[in-house]
């Protein structure tokens, strides 16, 4: 099982922001490039009032500009058949980047950096 950083264009084929995986919000990207296509998103960008951890503050704007900054859309709906970079694993989408310029969201290491500014 090969689980290598692989960096390659993909076209991104569905762009979805939804409240209905587990009653939180949450925002998606589905993926095509040569080896196949992926998914990108999923983080909880908003936990509702009937969640323990509610807060109005999260990284849903942070998530949602990034996408369409690197994709560089005005509108979350101009992302389908926008072309981006990928860097995957077998597991999953690492991070995506501009296809030309050297801009890269990595939303782990995005996130890990905001909360330490925090603390």
């Amino acid at each position: 099982m090969r689980n290598e950083i692989e960096i390659e264009n993909a076209v991104i084929e569905k762009a979805i922001i939804s409240n209905d995986d587990h009653g939180l919000l949450t925002a998606w990207i589905h993926l095509k490039y040569a080896g196949g296509g992926q998914g990108f998103g999923g983080y909880g960008l908003y936990l509702p009032k009937s969640f323990k951890h509610h807060s109005v503050l999260s990284h849903a704007g942070h998530f949602i500009w990034r996408v369409m900054e690197i994709a560089e859309v005005r509108e979350w709906s101009e992302l389908p058949g926008k072309t981006i970079r990928v860097k995957h694993t077998l597991c999953g989408v690492e991070a995506i980047g501009h296809i030309i310029k050297d801009n890269w969201f990595d939303p782990k290491a995005e996130f890990a950096e905001t909360l330490e500014a925090e603390e």
